[in-house]
């Protein structure tokens, strides 16, 4: 079975299509949400340590 092969793929969607939304929402670039939907959850990473607040917002 490769239950557990989907569930990594899912996650990985899951991270690049909120890189995609979180770059989209801060520069409005086609180009900048391409790049930032391939680092994935890399990306999403680096947003939320380095946004004002950190992690708690």
């Amino acid at each position: 079975m490769s239950g557990g092969n989907d569930a990594a793929k899912a996650g990985i969607g899951l991270g690049s299509a909120i890189a995609v939304a979180i770059s989209w929402s801060l520069h409005k670039s086609i180009v900048w949400a391409l790049v930032h939907g391939v680092l994935g959850w890399f990306y999403v990473a680096y947003y939320a340590f380095t946004r004002p607040g950190g992690l708690a917002g």
